[in-house]
């Protein structure tokens, strides 16, 4: 009767699932007699915490290092661009080397951008720990190469290393992330981890004043060295290594192996970025934007991104970007998404400590700490918004809310005064700020729930792609929306006024450097300069839309393989 018992006992576990058969199996009829359908329970729960590979997910104070070293490591990468804004003024007066300003972004975000779907496939063939920690260190030696820098190509060296770094370091702490924590529970860690951007943001102008003024702009990098090292040493000692699929590499020739790497694909891909992105740095500034070499770098770009198509559809399976995973509809939605959100937020970003500086006289630290509402919003929404996606179970309703918020935050910051007080300018950022939060963050969970594992490297390195792309292009657009709207609105303010004058005083000497009798006028002319810029990123934000309308309604709690 006692077998009969535990018989049925046994046959109710394996109904809920087959790992507990395994159990019954494993320890027999007798050491199973006392399991209770409690116990079954258990087993089955036990279970949901067991990666695809049959191991278990990290938990406690393991998984707690590995997410502490994950948003350090994304922590490092956006505190990068953030601190270096600060620290150019001082390098450029010890190294006399204006005409180079542009280069110490330029580098870092060219091998970034370039690299960052090649991570993709770094991650796909090869150890998952190893790609990353071999990232993190990159990273870390371009730090250290533009800390002891003593002339300004040095620098320029070390910035363009530590992008090459930085191509594989949030896309490698997504994946980790996919790796130690279910699915179910990934929107929560994911936000906190996005919300290093937030952070980041607020901390670099920070301390990169308080680098250059109390101590040495080489502070700005050097930081990055003993933080990257805990990172290494946390993910070295305590993730475990998840189990590679063997078949991938065996039984393939050398030639087959080196074909998996698209390097027709990338040969047209990277350099047709750097073209497009040196046209993006250079029009407007160094050239005019009908100056033949930007023509002749847009022209090149579109030459080389249409090979690369071509040789996308051809390549199939081993293509940068497969055609059977961009097909899928949970994954362009989300890549339109982030192109749009990411290029609004960046824009932003960029623009609202200009307003504060121009029109209303702020210093820029006084800026900073204005811009500390629209930061702080975008990191608790990021959070709160992850913790309700763990929750529901749908990320669809959050990208759909943000596109609203957004829309609406950046549309009522484009009605900025020079007399706009602070209740509404701390208002308008808040809003704005929770749209980016409620939807920076699920595309990412999309990709993660519509793709097989295998297939999860190259979503993610496609949406953190078109992230960095969007910033850089529409940046760069709103750069001449504004300096064309300036040039208009100082020539009916200030007719009298060269605007030569006012460009070369630049945004945080305005109030000093000018005649008293002409700031108003002044003020005026950059607040409709700025507010049109603005409207740029009311736009981005509305079209974004696109992503957020058509992105099927899929829930981590059950998750489908077939959108």
């Amino acid at each position: 009767m006692a077998d009969t018992d535990t018989d049925n006992n046994a046959s109710t576990v394996s109904s809920r699932d087959q790992s507990s058969s395994d159990l019954f199996e494993v320890l027999g009829p007798e050491e199973t007699s006392n399991i209770t359908t409690g116990d079954a329970e258990k087993v089955t729960n036990e279970d949901e915490e067991t990666k695809e590979d049959g191991t278990a997910y990290p938990t406690g104070f393991q998984l707690g290092l590995i997410i502490l070293a994950l948003c350090l490591s994304v922590f490092l990468i956006a505190l990068d661009n953030a601190i270096i804004a600060t620290a150019i003024p001082k390098i450029s007066d010890e190294f006399h080397s204006l005409p180079d300003v542009g280069w110490y972004g330029s580098a870092y975000l060219l091998t970034t951008a370039a690299l960052q779907l090649l991570f993709g496939k770094f991650y796909v063939f090869f150890r998952l720990k190893w790609v990353y920690l071999i990232a993190i260190c990159l990273f870390e030696l371009g730090s250290l190469i533009c800390g002891v820098a003593q002339n300004s190509v040095t620098l320029i060296i070390g910035r363009a290393v530590a992008g090459l770094g930085a191509a594989g370091i949030m896309s490698g702490a997504l994946l980790i992330l996919a790796h130690s924590v279910p699915l179910v529970k990934r929107p929560m860690y994911a936000g906190m981890i996005g919300s290093m951007y937030g952070i980041a943001s607020v901390a670099g102008p920070l301390l990169g004043g308080v680098f250059t003024d109390k101590a040495t702009w080489r502070w700005c990098f050097f930081i990055n060295l003993p933080v990257g090292a805990i990172t290494v040493v946390v993910i070295l000692f305590f993730f475990p290594e998840p189990k590679q699929d063997k078949a991938v590499n065996e039984q393939a020739t050398f030639a087959e192996k080196v074909m998996r790497f698209d390097p027709i694909g990338n040969l047209l891909f990277i350099p047709a970025i750097i073209c497009l992105l040196l046209a993006l740095q250079w029009g407007g500034t160094l050239y005019s934007w009908n100056n033949d070499r930007i023509i002749a770098l847009f022209v090149l770009f579109g030459v080389l991104i249409i090979g690369f198509i071509f040789v996308q559809r051809r390549q199939g399976e081993n293509a940068t970007v497969p055609p059977r995973i961009i097909s899928n509809r949970s994954v362009w939605a989300s890549c339109l998404y982030i192109f749009f959100l990411g290029s609004s937020f960046y824009l932003m970003v960029y623009y609202v400590p200009i307003w504060f500086q121009s029109v209303q006289g702020a210093s820029a630290i006084e800026s900073g700490t204005r811009n500390l509402p629209v930061l702080i919003s975008v990191v608790v929404l990021t959070i709160f918004s992850g913790g309700l996606v763990t929750a529901l179970g749908y990320y669809a309703p959050f990208m759909i809310l943000g596109t609203i918020v957004m829309s609406i935050g950046s549309g009522l910051l484009s009605t900025f005064q020079p007399d706009t007080r602070s209740p509404a300018w701390i208002g308008y950022q808040i809003l704005f700020g929770a749209g980016v939060g409620m939807g920076m963050q699920q595309p990412l969970m999309a990709i993660q729930n519509v793709l097989d594992i295998r297939d999860i490297p190259t979503g993610t390195s496609m949406v953190t792609f078109l992230q960095t792309l969007g910033g850089a292009l529409f940046v760069s657009v709103a750069q001449s929306v504004f300096t064309n709207q300036l040039l208009r609105s100082l020539a009916t303010y200030v007719p009298d006024l060269d605007p030569d004058t006012v460009f070369s005083t630049g945004v945080t000497n305005l109030q000093k450097a000018l005649p008293k009798e002409d700031l108003p006028g002044i003020e005026l002319a950059y607040n409709e300069a700025v507010t049109r810029a603005f409207l740029v990123a009311t736009a981005l934000s509305a079209t974004s839309i696109l992503g957020s309308a058509t992105i099927p309604w899929k829930s981590v709690k059950a998750k489908a393989k077939n959108p």
